[in-house]
């Protein structure tokens, strides 16, 4: 067994040698199989070339194909063995050492490219030859008319030895000669051929124009036309034609003949078809794909004002796992089952049901009451997914989850933005528990668009300096003294305007943004620590601390201690100026791994905050185990005393925490503080500091030292 060629060039030159080994049996040339051979090498080469470009272009795909028909490679086989080769053994001996599926889709392509760019140079060659043709006729028409021209010969030579189909009727459509090239393409005899006139060559694929433009012909107002032609043989088949028909003059100018030449392209149009048929159909489910399906929407959109669509956009549930336990081929069987369903419930005129990709899928229906029908459509569908699938001895539970998009046809909404609004509501019907169906709503399209554009948006946002962060002071309920401020990031978008937290921080954590912002944000309020400490007199205002939110995404980042102890040496600050605050959701059922990181800060002398406390399970007992200093009690507890007097059992919960923090030498802050009345029963409640809008608001540091200094000098 011979051993694969190993460079680049082996495999280019394998490639020319498969590719001439099939063409050059059915090609017309003098040359030797292995001269072909070296004039198909730089084809291949272009060919290579034009696989992996960045960017795809057809021109060169076309290129090869007139080169083709330029190296004598005129035969229709020729063509067809061609792009049996380049289907076959492009990607696999020019696309590279990892061929993937892109690949193959843009091998596809250029084998369209090629046939069309060999049918365009096969047309102008027969074209040409058509013209020296009409010449011929064109001179030798006195010698057809009184049948005693000295030229008769050479036309009679160029007649019956044409490639192409030549036939000469009178203008009552009576024909009087043919070739042999036409009687082959017809597959009848001459006698046969000239019992018939050329009027009762109708076909039901006729050009509205093609009789129209003849009348015109025969009339003398037109000297020729060309068109595409569709004739029944005598067998019942069908061949087509590119049909150029010629009107031919007597000495006196009059009309007399009517000449047709007729180049068969039966062939070229089967293979259009089938190019057709691959480039807008699924390989593994016979289903249109995305490009056809594009095509049906944008029609369907572009309907009448009383016509409407409805469109069905559809996930499996849980796909990934089939594919990830049974395999790749399992995944296949069933997604093949699955279009074998849907294909089924879609079969009124005007559905249709596409592969989108993937476990994707989309029904379309259109109609005046598409409102009613797709509802129907939808619910089919999940019916239709009901019963299991049978693979491999194994029944699979198929569900899936539909987005469904209504409207009338003739609206301003382009195919895309259909499509875009049936993939988010076919989500929030997956987010929602799946094996469900959702009808679109604008608002919640919106809501997701604005989502995923702040998502797009903020990995360039960080770069573009575009957040900055307010702080809201921490007070001591004893003293009412200023003891430091929690830092809090907001996001000034361009077109946004200011977002809160909430709105970004989630998709932060989502896409791994959080880490460097979590980093930026601990840099920036390290070194505002800084400047407060150096601006104030701690001998009479005490050390201000900064409070720094830690996600549940940094706090498993491999890098958070170094990072921690790099901005603080960088700041020259002392760690005891940070306490990095981490939610009870967080930690609840941490192990001894997450919590190492928290135990190291904590012996650096940076405090650790347990944020949101009470939200969680409230697990008391684990308190002993994680090392944290702080206990910062959710708002949910102050919210119950702004009403007077205060729930008696809320203050009972709220004593008792504080106690149990004390007693585990855990310091206690409130978040929510709006009323001095709540900042007072705090304080007899033994809570240490507080926070809150009775206070200030977050704002900028500046404020922050305006409110100590005030403190230290009142």
């Amino acid at each position: 067994m011979s051993a694969e060629p190993d460079g680049p060039e082996d495999r280019l030159r394998r490639f020319a040698t498969i590719w001439s080994r099939a063409v050059f049996p059915v090609t017309s040339t003098s040359l030797t199989r292995p001269e072909f051979e070296r004039q198909l090498l730089p084809l291949a080469q272009r060919l290579s070339d034009a696989l992996r470009e960045r960017t795809f272009h057809a021109e060169e795909g076309r290129a090869v194909g007139a080169a083709l028909v330029s190296a004598h490679c005129t035969d229709p086989e020729a063509l067809s063995r061609t792009l049996d080769c380049v289907e076959a053994y492009l990607v696999l001996y020019c696309g590279g050492d990892d061929p993937h599926e892109d690949l193959r889709a843009r091998s596809s392509r250029l084998q369209h490219a090629m046939a069309a760019g060999f049918a365009q140079a096969l047309r102008e060659r027969t074209l040409a030859e058509q013209e020296a043709i009409a010449q011929a006729a064109l001179q030798a028409q006195g010698v057809v008319a009184q049948a005693l021209h000295a030229s008769e010969a050479r036309f009679r030579a160029l007649f019956e030895g044409a490639a192409i189909g030549i036939g000469i009727a009178d203008l009552n459509g009576t024909i009087l000669e043919v070739n042999d090239a036409l009687l082959r393409m017809f597959g009848g005899s001459e006698q046969g051929m000239r019992a018939r006139n050329v009027q009762e060559w109708t076909h039901a694929e006729d050009a509205p124009q093609v009789w129209r433009l003849y009348e015109e012909l025969v009339r003398g107002e037109r000297e020729h036309y060309h068109v595409e032609k569709a004739f029944y043989r005598p067998d019942g088949t069908v061949l087509w034609t590119n049909l150029t028909v010629s009107l031919l003059r007597d000495a006196d100018g009059n009309p007399q003949y009517q000449l047709a030449m007729m180049e068969d392209t039966t062939e070229r149009r089967l293979l259009n078809l089938r190019l057709r048929y691959e480039a807008t159909h699924d390989a593994l489910t016979g289903l249109p794909n995305r490009t056809l399906f594009f095509e049906r929407l944008e029609k369907a959109l572009s309907a009448g004002d009383d016509q409407r669509f409805g469109l069905c956009y559809l996930d499996l549930d849980g796909f990934k796992t089939i594919n990830d336990s049974l395999g790749h081929a399992a995944g296949d069987r069933l997604l093949v089952e699955v279009a074998d369903r849907l294909q089924a419930c879609a079969t009124a005129p005007g559905e249709m049901v596409a592969r989108l990709g993937g476990d994707e899928f989309v029904a379309l229906t259109c109609g005046p009451d598409a409102s009613r029908e797709v509802d129907e459509l939808a619910a089919r569908i999940m019916n239709a997914l009901l019963a299991p699938v049978r693979i491999d001895g194994r029944e699979l539970t198929v569900r899936g989850s539909i987005g469904i998009v209504e409207g009338p046809a003739g609206g301003q909404r382009s195919p895309a933005e259909v499509l875009r609004s049936a993939d988010i509501t076919m989500y929030r019907a997956k987010s929602a528990g799946g094996n469900r169906f959702e009808l679109a709503d604008p608002e919640a399209d919106a809501r997701a668009i604005t989502r995923h554009g702040l998502t797009t948006a903020l990995p360039t946002a960080l770069d573009r300096g575009e957040f900055f962060i307010e702080y809201q002071p921490l007070v001591n309920l004893d003293d009412g003294s200023v003891r430091g401020a929690e830092a809090l990031v907001r996001w000034l978008h361009p077109q946004h305007g200011v977002l809160g937290p909430d709105r970004f921080i989630p998709l932060a954590e989502h896409t791994g943004l959080i880490v460097p912002l979590g980093r930026w944000v601990l840099e920036q309020s390290v070194r505002q620590a800084r400047e407060w400490r150096e601006r104030h007199d701690e001998a009479t205002a005490g050390p201000l601390r900064i409070n720094v939110n830690l996600s549940p995404c940094q706090l498993t980042h491999p890098g958070l201690v170094q990072d921690t102890v790099e901005i603080l040496q960088a700041a020259g600050v002392d760690p005891d100026a940070l306490c990095l605050e981490v939610t009870e959701s967080a930690l609840i059922g941490a192990d001894d791994d997450l919590l190492k990181p928290l135990r190291r800060l904590a012996e650096m002398g940076v405090d650790i905050a347990l944020d949101d406390f009470g939200t969680g399970y409230s697990n008391l007992a684990n308190l002993r185990r994680l090392p944290v200093s702080v206990l910062k009690l959710d708002r949910s507890f102050t919210q119950s005393m702004q009403q007077f007097p205060a729930d008696p059992v809320d203050l009972k919960i709220v004593e008792g925490i504080v106690s149990l923090a004390h007693s585990l030498d855990l310091a206690v802050t409130v978040e929510g503080v709006e009323t001095g009345a709540q900042a007072e029963q705090l304080r007899i409640l033994g809570c240490d500091t507080a926070q809150g809008w009775y206070y200030a608001r977050p704002g900028p540091p500046d404020r922050l030292h305006e409110l100590a200094l005030v403190d230290a000098t009142g």
